[in-house]
């Protein structure tokens, strides 16, 4: 067994744990461990990111910079000519992460699970990366640690398609079991490797509260297993906290918080009800079909590219008319409302230049959509209606992400992006 007396650093993601359900868990008793901790150490309510999506969130904060300086912008993303849509890996990340930088300086690093981490990438130490690697044999550096997760039965993820086949009881299962295999992976690294940064992530937190918001919130069918969920995961983070030392720095936090969904609001369907996009009579209606004659198309969460000619494939709008057409987009998404309520359904509205800043803003949507809470942006072209509902009740909202640091000051954070410069 290595030494570790020395000071080392311990970060625990928590995913989408909102600030407020912490407070209201703790009021009722519930989250002893947890509530001890903040109430010794201090609970922090923080921002989270545009678009509020966890590839972004945590990408964000493991480089320190915004997504026109790490190239991240979604959980999907577009080449613009020729069209095609993507998936954005670790490969597509452009700015340092915190483990590659102190690799660098000659600390051993430890990372498990974290979100935008496939392909792994070299480290001084391990690194298991998270839910886009479907392989296990392809998981980790040093590839040796493959073996080594797959003879522990490690899952990478949780199977949601059980959830959204109403096979919720055993999509709770694994929950619990995920969240296991990931703290006893934890527990034994932190005593038999030495260490200098180790970060853990539960991305089942964010899982349950996207199919069991309601049950949760309302205490309804699900709602003693997800209790128990909570529960044991309180005891682990006890568990966890016995296996530092009292000279180590703990860092919880989540990277988003969440809400009940009113309605899954189709975008594309609505800029096609508004003329914005279009597809001839005889084609399939899929993205990479859009007409000639559209202005603008959207990719998940309320990211509209501009049809701009010379940038894309089918572009048809100048740049003369490009700032004309956003303005008249954005001023329409801002009177958007739900005809079943009468409710705004958009908060806010960016354009790229106004929350981004670096030498791949020409790589983010020209316009950034926030929504109202409650509703859920999406991108699906084809849908029947433009208000939708599916299995999932809980959605991502902004300003209700936590943090909490033991030997570590928050008081200079705000945002999920300011943590490397405290880590460092």
């Amino acid at each position: 067994m290595f030494d570790n007396s020395r000071r080392r650093t311990f970060v625990l993601g928590l995913d989408g744990v909102p600030y407020s359900f912490l407070k209201q868990a703790f009021a009722k008793g519930q989250m002893p461990h947890l509530a001890k901790m903040a109430g010794q150490a201090g609970l922090k309510k923080i921002n989270s990111v545009y678009p509020t999506i966890s590839s972004v969130a945590w990408t964000s904060y493991m480089t320190g910079v915004n997504p026109a300086e790490h190239n991240i912008f979604g959980f999907v993303n577009r080449n613009a000519d020729p069209f095609r849509i993507t998936i954005p890996t670790a490969q597509d990340r452009k700015a340092e992460t915190i483990w590659s930088a102190l690799s660098r300086q000659g600390k051993r690093v430890i990372v498990i699970n974290v979100p935008l981490t496939y392909p792994p990438e070299e480290v001084n130490g391990i690194l298991a990366s998270g839910f886009l690697c479907t392989d296990i044999e392809k998981c980790a550096y040093p590839a040796s640690f493959n073996r080594y997760l797959k003879e522990k039965d490690y899952i990478i993820d949780v199977d949601a398609w059980l959830a959204r086949s109403n096979k919720k009881e055993e999509f709770m299962q694994q929950l619990h079991q995920a969240m296991e295999k990931r703290f006893q992976l934890a527990w034994e690294l932190i005593e038999k490797e030495k260490w200098d940064f180790f970060q853990l992530h539960i991305m089942e937190t964010d899982r349950l509260f996207h199919f069991f918001w309601n049950d949760v919130e309302n205490q309804s069918e699900f709602s003693a297993p997800a209790n128990s969920f909570f529960e044991k995961l309180d005891l682990f983070i006890h568990k966890l906290q016995e296996r530092l030392s009292g000279n180590d720095r703990l860092l919880i936090l989540s990277d988003h918080g969440f809400c009940a969904v009113k309605s899954e609001v189709q975008l594309n369907a609505w800029l096609e009800e508004q003329g914005f996009l279009r597809f001839e009579d005889n084609v399939e209606k899929k993205l990479p079909n859009y007409s000639k004659e559209s202005l603008c198309y959207s990719l998940i969460p309320g990211r509209i590219f501009i049809n701009l000619q010379g940038r894309e494939q089918k572009g048809s709008v100048s740049k003369n008319d490009y700032q004309k057409l956003r303005l008249e987009i954005k001023e329409k998404l801002l009177e958007f409302n739900d005809p079943n309520n009468g409710e705004k359904v958009i908060e806010k509205v960016f354009f790229r230049e106004e929350i981004y800043k670096g030498p791949y803003l020409e790589q983010a949507a020209d316009i950034i959509a926030h929504p109202v809470d409650g509703y859920d942006l999406k991108g699906k072209v084809g849908a029947k209606a433009v208000f939708e509902m599916s299995e999932l009740n809980g959605m991502h909202t902004y300003d209700d992400a936590f943090a909490l640091g033991i030997n570590l000051g928050l008081d200079s954070i705000d945002s999920i992006q300011d943590f490397k410069k405290i880590i460092h």
